[in-house]
């Protein structure tokens, strides 16, 4: 960290600074609501005072984008799952690594990290390449494109999660490990699903950024930004809830419930299936809503620093 701000502040000298040309709430306000002034003495009528038009304009783009913005929350609350769920479930798997290391069950999310610095660097060189003489389309994909396709690995890492605790609750069954505190089954087998996670943040999250950038007004990029990470908010309020209802639920008569202490006794397994579904339906949502969606002209996407820099 003591690199990282000496590093900013050497940096800092370099960049070019835009001074901030007022509040984009204030552009929305005036294009929401319109000011009565004394009536015109000559003309005996009142006299209305409107925004400009492009206030209006930027006020109906910012109104599209709030559907494509919503359907990030959902995938949020997935995404947030590996410093929650997969952690729990890492813990009840073997975690040694050789006969003398111990690997914590958190740490795995070092490859996701690894999904992400891979498909980032393979993205534009191969995929885009291998793609663009069939979409005809410059970038390969479209930006809503390339976040639905986000949005589908999204579900397979939720499927996959799911998949292995059924692996991981069928062993316990056979094998009679209720009350043991880990199984001997490789934590490693986890590596997949960290991996889908991070292959979707590279669509959907990268995809997001482009899509914001090219299609806010002018006037309100920054926040448009802002939303995006509201959603990441917001996903982790709903991921909250989901654990609240589901425990409140499942508990009912004395059960355990699907998340107790003892996973070895819970379903983990149907968490992950119910997050799979509500990522289903949230894509259906999100078809309907890109379908609907009109791309506006772009003036051209952004820099490679600033999308490293919000990643």
């Amino acid at each position: 960290m003591a690199l990282a701000v000496a590093a900013f502040f050497i940096g800092s000298r370099l960049y070019r600074v835009q001074r901030a040309g007022g509040s984009p709430l204030v552009r929305i306000a005036q294009a929401a609501v319109k000011t009565k002034e004394d009536a015109d003495q000559k003309e005996g009528s009142a006299v209305w005072h409107l925004c400009t038009i492009t206030q209006v304009e930027e006020l109906k783009s910012l109104v599209r984008l709030l559907p494509v913005l919503a359907t990030g929350i959902i995938f949020s609350a997935v995404y947030s799952q590996m410093s929650t769920m997969f952690v729990l479930q890492g813990n009840t798997m073997d975690q040694h690594m050789g006969p003398n290391f111990k690997i914590p069950s958190a740490s795995l999310s070092l490859f996701d990290t690894i999904s992400v610095i891979v498909c980032t660097l393979a993205y534009d060189p191969v995929l885009v390449l291998a793609v663009r003489c069939y979409t005809k389309h410059e970038r390969g994909f479209t930006q809503l494109q390339r976040r639905g396709i986000g949005l589908v690995i999204s579900i397979l890492a939720m499927v996959v999660a799911g998949g292995l605790e059924v692996y991981r609750l069928r062993y316990v069954r056979i094998h009679g490990l209720y009350d043991q505190e880990t199984i001997p089954i490789s934590i490693f087998w986890q590596v997949p699903q960290y991996f889908l996670v991070g292959c979707a943040e590279v669509f959907t999250f990268v995809g997001q950024l482009e899509f914001y950038y090219d299609q806010a007004p002018d006037a309100m990029t920054s926040l448009c930004s802002a939303l995006c990470l509201a959603t990441t908010a917001l996903g982790n309020y709903l991921c909250t809830f989901l654990v609240t209802v589901v425990t409140e639920v499942t508990t009912r008569d004395g059960r355990l419930g699907w998340i107790p202490d003892n996973l070895n006794r819970g379903h983990l397994d149907y968490f992950f299936w119910l997050l799979a579904l509500l990522s289903f339906v949230n894509f259906l949502a999100y078809l309907v809503v890109a379908r609907w969606y009109t791309y506006k002209k772009v003036a051209g996407p952004p820099s490679p620093a600033l999308v490293l820099s919000l990643l």
